[in-house]
């Protein structure tokens, strides 16, 4: 397996030089961050875990392509062979894709991945980390973890919400997955002190459906908002800023229709004792199939967009 090898560079994050000697980063990625020039990070689960094939890999090329097109460089990352990778490249991409034995990381994990020279697909929390250690500012993924449904008796509780509290990166996303408590997940980022921006919109997306019926404080329309309310953000000494963007409507399933397979699929894990990390792939998986195929379409739609406004906020913080 070829490993795309790094370019010496010592990425400066809020003024801490960060030691980035476990890291191969691309050349591209390299150059990028060198030249201050925008540079967009992705997940690389939505690869292994998280998208059927062939639509995983599909999306993921997307995308990157998606990112390119709006004038930033993509940096998908992963763990190859126990290195983290920023900036992926096609073999690399399509091995995390058809490999048995791709761990899902997180923050917990991750060490244990690189230090037994594994193989990782990394979820959004190991993402932030990993772009955060390359000198990143930017993420895009699909919809952000947080408060599980029943989480006051199973205390289950997404390591995205504590990679939001300390890593100085704007997450692009599409609402936190529609299968938890919405309600509670913006109440604990409250908590943590993530501004929670809505993108052109009031209230808070449901990933799947553009409303949610929780009202949002913040707003922007242009992706140059978002970047100078980052910038003061880390001035003041803050973590990540979290922009929600709604499903493009053409792509959007109702929320009534989501939530019906949503309690079916639950039903179904707990009679399955379905737990820990794979609750959400399996429940992900059952409501696009309750909803034939369109929650997986909706999926693969806001994954797009959101990579395509993730690099506008690249390049207006870049300048």
């Amino acid at each position: 397996m070829s490993m795309a090898r790094e370019e010496e560079t010592k990425p400066r994050v809020s003024g801490i030089a960060h030691d980035t000697s476990l890291l191969s980063i691309s050349p591209a990625v390299a150059r990028a961050l060198s030249a201050n020039a925008p540079l967009v990070a992705l997940e690389s689960t939505v690869i292994a875990h998280g998208l059927p094939a062939p639509h995983n890999l599909e999306t993921a090329r997307g995308c990157e392509a998606a990112v390119r097109e709006c004038g930033a460089e993509p940096a998908t990352i992963g763990i190859v062979d126990g290195r983290p990778v920023i900036g992926l490249d096609e073999e690399q991409m399509r091995a995390i894709a058809e490999r048995d034995d791709v761990a899902k990381v997180n923050l917990a994990n991750q060490a244990s991945v690189i230090s037994r020279s594994g193989w990782g697909a990394t979820t959004v929390a190991a993402s932030l980390h990993l772009a955060h250690l390359a000198g990143l500012r930017v993420f895009a993924t699909g919809g952000i973890g947080g408060v599980h449904r029943g989480a006051s008796e199973s205390f289950d509780l997404s390591a995205d919400l504590t990679a939001l509290s300390r890593y100085p990166l704007i997450v692009v996303c599409a609402g936190a997955k529609a299968i938890l408590d919405l309600s509670k997940t913006l109440e604990a980022l409250e908590t943590l002190g993530v501004p929670v921006i809505g993108y052109q919109t009031d209230e808070l997306p449901a990933f799947y459906s553009r409303a949610s019926g929780l009202k949002l404080e913040l707003r922007a329309d242009q992706p140059e908002q978002i970047a100078a309310l980052a910038r003061t953000h880390w001035q003041l000494g803050g973590a990540a800023v979290l922009v929600m963007v709604p499903v493009p409507a053409e792509d959007e399933v109702p929320a009534d229709e989501i939530e019906a397979a949503i309690v079916e699929a639950l039903a179904e894990a707990t009679e399955k004792h379905i737990s820990g990390k794979a609750v959400t792939p399996f429940l992900l998986a059952r409501v696009a199939e309750r909803t034939s195929g369109r929650a997986l379409r909706a999926n693969i739609a806001l994954l797009r967009q959101n990579a395509r406004l993730a690099a506008e906020i690249a390049c207006a913080l870049s300048l």
